[in-house]
């Protein structure tokens, strides 16, 4: 085979294999906020 041949091969298998690759997601978990206490003159 021609040296063309073989590159659009070998980027066509390259391109195959990240396709189907398994991606993990990432999850990025929300911080935690605390209610505000009164403090103030009516408790």
């Amino acid at each position: 085979m021609s040296k063309a041949v073989k590159l659009v091969l070998a980027l066509g298998l390259v391109g195959f294999v990240a396709a189907c690759a398994q991606q993990e997601e990432v999850v990025v978990p929300e911080p935690i906020t605390v209610e505000p206490v009164q403090t103030g003159k009516y408790k």
